[in-house]
């Protein structure tokens, strides 16, 4: 059965029966698909008719709230009575009753649902949730036609439930047994326990799950983030604090919680003094349990029994809070989780740090390895892994560890003079060079003459927030002729969509943001949203310890350090910011690199010249734009 509505572009069959052989003979496809391929319609065509065919659940991990809504969209022009649900996790901001509290706000998953479990708790026959009391009389399966009818992303369904005296979440929960296509996050499938739950309101084990994963550039980073743990001087200082109010705790004769703070409070700052160059440092094997050992006089055994009773405090500590319909979080229990994880981490996976982040530096063993993580990938029927920026495919598949793979590589259907790729050689972003003077000004020079050069709407992507303030310091934005908007470290999601859509509409704006950031990826800009795009730089990762332990870590496991910590990263970031210029067949625009480095990059075309402001100007046809 065919399942794609619309008429077909080039190449765009073709991916669909590749993907449908893939699914049929339970195989991973690892597939980068240009601009213009339509990853998101042609993947859940190609997944579809055999998941249908076998009662199957298909699973689409997004990493935003607007690729799930894309999943509705395709879903819903596909018809065929496909039921798309879009699920996302749970939070303070999700549920009715906990909206209003600001001290719920900052909540993570596993405390709000150890929360709920108090709310949906009856007494006397009662539950002090009427949102969830009522799930009871709920007519799911009439739920499941407004669905199919209405097709809401989650906050409309979010909206519909409440209006109803319907608590969403567990709602949504009953519903997943009918669906077809499930849009989650990552963590509901790459976070076992999450992971445990979701399969089992799927009704369906993982084996009958098809995942599909869109922007799948960014899964190696995610995956060794979610095995990374960290634990910061201001959260030590909470634990002490916690334990002062609660009656400081005696864990070991004459050791205290307290003590203990201090005690790693002290082994935090001698681990600066002595490892921290620039923003880290690499520590020695066990030096954490080492210094502890020998500043207490205690044993590993000894360590491991503290490290137990402050979970048994800390459970007391949640388990008052939560009857208090308090947020149930313990420092003390958290410090002993870091304090555990850190000694049981796997020395060969992990590299362990002394950080310094602004004012609140920390330990932080890394995770240097993804595939620790990526298990699901192998026990799904099949994965197909999508992006427009995957290469070298082989190295993808060799970083996740996946088996019985099928590599497809699709350039964008659009015309390829439809984008204008310059790099200089003047200038270079290179670290010992970047602030040089004669380098710096000239840079500075060169970006106000490219922006000035055309009125079109342009982005400037700086290689970091803090050198993108030094430049706005040193006048950048009162030599443009422009409006400039500003992507901010911290910003909210509507606060960033609100700079985004203002600048899509402006005529001849400027938009300041950051290479890798959100701006660079999974944001559309149509038509003359975007018509130029400047790179301050090669988005080159510091050389930090971590850095050198990672290079290190892939010379030793794949042979080619660089290839895999460097290159790789780097020119997927390049690809992705200048990808925003042509999202169709009627876009165009030029790329400006402001790196003498672009010359020696593989992956990404360019050409080097001379007088790139002229360029431009013949580009666009200079006077259409003036």
């Amino acid at each position: 059965m065919d399942y794609f509505p619309y008429e077909y572009r080039p190449g765009q069959k073709e991916l669909i029966e590749f993907i449908e052989r893939t699914v049929r003979d339970r195989r991973c496809a690892v597939i980068e698909a240009g601009t213009g391929t339509g990853k998101t319609i042609t993947s859940l065509c190609g997944v579809l008719p055999y998941a249908k065919d076998h009662n199957m659940k298909v699973v689409y991990l997004t990493r935003t709230k607007s690729q799930q809504k894309q999943v509705i969209r395709e879903s819903t022009a596909i018809g065929n009575d496909i039921l798309c649900v879009a699920v996302q996790g749970r939070s303070a901001a999700s549920c009715p009753l906990m909206r209003e509290d600001p001290d719920l706000a900052s909540g993570n998953a596993e405390e709000i649902s150890k929360l709920c479990s108090v709310y949906k708790r009856k007494k006397d026959g009662q539950c002090h949730c009427r949102y969830y009391s009522n799930i009871e009389g709920a007519d799911v399966e009439q739920w499941v036609q407004v669905i199919r009818d209405q097709h809401p992303d989650p906050e409309d369904f979010a909206q519909m439930c409440e209006n109803s005296m319907l608590c969403p979440y567990e709602l949504m929960k009953l519903i997943l047994p009918y669906a077809d296509v499930i849009a989650v996050p990552y963590p509901f499938v790459f976070m076992p326990m999450v992971l445990d739950r979701f399969v089992e309101w799927m009704g369906v084990p993982l084996s009958s799950t098809i995942l599909i994963i869109d922007e799948a550039h960014n899964l190696p980073d995610y995956l060794r983030d979610v095995q990374t743990f960290e634990y910061t001087e201001r959260a030590m200082d909470l634990a002490s604090k916690e334990a002062t109010e609660h009656g400081d705790f005696e864990l070991q004769e004459g050791i205290t919680v307290t003590d203990l703070v201090a005690v790693l409070k002290e082994i935090l700052a001698y681990a600066q003094k002595e490892y921290l160059i620039d923003e880290d440092g690499m520590l020695p094997p066990y030096f954490l349990e080492d210094e502890l050992m020998s500043r207490l006089g205690v044993s590993s055994v000894t360590i491991r029994r503290m490290c137990k009773a402050m979970e048994e405090i800390g459970d007391g500590i949640m388990e008052k809070k939560k009857e208090r319909r308090k947020l149930p979080r313990s420092y003390i229990h958290s410090m002993s989780r870091f304090i555990r994880a850190w000694a049981d981490g796997d020395e060969d996976n992990y590299v362990r740090l002394v950080v310094k982040e602004n004012d609140n530096p920390m330990f932080q063993a890394y995770c240097m390895d993804p595939s620790g993580a990526s298990a699901p990938l192998v026990d799904c029927f099949s994965s197909i892994h999508m992006s427009g920026t995957l290469q070298p495919l082989e190295s993808y598949e060799t970083e996740l560890a996946l088996d019985r793979v099928n590599k497809l590589c699709l350039d964008s259907i659009f015309p390829k003079e439809n984008l204008l790729t310059l790099y200089t050689d003047r200038v270079t972003m290179k670290y010992e060079e970047r602030e040089l003077a004669q380098n710096y000004q000239t840079m500075m020079e060169m970006v106000v003459e490219c922006v000035n050069a055309v009125k079109v709407n342009t982005a400037v992507f700086f290689p970091s927030y803090s050198f993108m303030d030094k430049m706005i310091d040193d006048g950048l934005v009162q030599n443009l002729r422009r409006d400039v908007a500003f992507e901010q470290r911290g910003m909210t999601q509507p606060e960033l969509m609100s700079v985004f859509e203002n600048f899509k509409t402006s005529d001849g704006g400027v938009l300041f943001c950051v290479t890798g950031g959100r701006i660079s990826e999974g944001l559309d800009f149509p038509d003359k949203a975007l018509e130029l795009v400047i790179l301050i730089g090669i988005p080159y990762p510091k050389p930090t310890a971590k850095m050198r332990a990672m290079r290190r870590y892939y010379d030793i496991r794949f042979g080619d350090g660089m290839l895999f910590t460097s290159t790789i990263p780097t020119v997927r970031k390049m690809r992705q910011a200048i990808g925003r210029l042509i999202r169709s067949e009627t876009d165009r625009g030029v790329a400006v690199i402001m790196d003498r480095r672009a010359a020696g990059l593989r992956g990404l075309p360019t050409q080097l010249c001379d007088d790139i402001p002229s360029m431009e100007r013949e580009f666009f046809h200079y006077q259409k734009y003036q």
